[in-house]
Parts: structure tokens; C-alpha cells; sequence
């Protein structure tokens, strides 16, 4: 299949809309995240590989690692409602979600830590000064 003008982008059009660089987009080629069609050494990219590239951005932005993107969005199925793809997205989110709530005791546990420390050195300089 031969895409058009209208129904494609080079690789700096995708860099300036999602605001990454073009050697960003040439690290998820080469990861097979998206693969573009080769018009001699231009890239041309298609509306499936927009869609991909904003997919994978989106689940960075969530905490993803590209394996994890990648496999969520590898289950894209419209004529199956995508219900697997969702399933698995909502399993990912909590997953994820639960990590985070556990990253933030840890790091509520060590402010505790900290402020303990503070208070113990500030009493040991005033100890010094009385």
C-alpha cells in the first residue's frame, strides 16, 4: 500500500507535533515501535504510525516502559471491541498506581527520617551553644 501526501508525515512534521526530537522517533524504528514506508532515504510515516507514536508517548507520560506500550498497543483489536487491549491497560494503570502509592510511603517514611535527623542536629548545636 502507497500512502499520499495527504495521508502521511515526515519525520520533523511528527518531531514538532509531539515536541521530541527526530532521533527519538529513529530510537522507536529502531526499537519496531513504528515503522515507517522508505521512499529512497526519506521516511514517510502513516497515520497508523501518528497514532503509535502518540500511543507510545502517552505511556511514557503514565509511567510505561516501552515493552509495556508496546504490548498494549500491540492488542489493538476494533473488531473485538477492544477488550483485551483495555483489560490489560486498566491491569498496567493499577499496577503502576500501586507502585507509585508505594514510592510515596517510601519516600514519606524518609522525610520522617530526615526531619528526625534535623531535629537531632539542631538540638545538638544548641547543646553546643547553651
Amino acid at each position: 500500500m502507497s500512502t499520499t501526501a495527504a495521508d502521511s508525515y515526515s519525520i520533523s512534521e511528527l518531531a514538532r507535533e509531539f515536541g521530541i526530537t527526530t532521533r527519538t522517533i529513529r530510537f522507536y524504528e529502531d526499537k519496531g515501535l513504528i515503522s515507517p514506508e522508505r521512499r529512497g532515504q526519506t521516511r514517510v510515516y502513516r497515520p497508523e504510525d501518528r497514532v503509535r507514536l502518540k500511543l507510545i508517548l502517552r505511556g511514557k507520560r503514565l509511567g510505561f516502559s516501552l515493552d509495556e506500550s508496546r504490548e498494549i498497543i500491540d492488542m489493538y483489536d476494533p473488531a473485538g471491541g477492544n477488550v483485551e487491549q483495555l483489560n490489560r491497560l486498566l491491569d498496567r494503570i493499577d499496577a503502576k498506581r500501586q507502585q507509585l502509592r508505594q514510592q510515596q510511603r517510601d519516600i514519606e517514611k524518609m522525610l520522617a527520617q530526615l526531619d528526625d535527623a534535623t531535629a537531632r542536629a539542631r538540638a545538638a548545636l544548641k547543646e553546643q551553644s547553651d
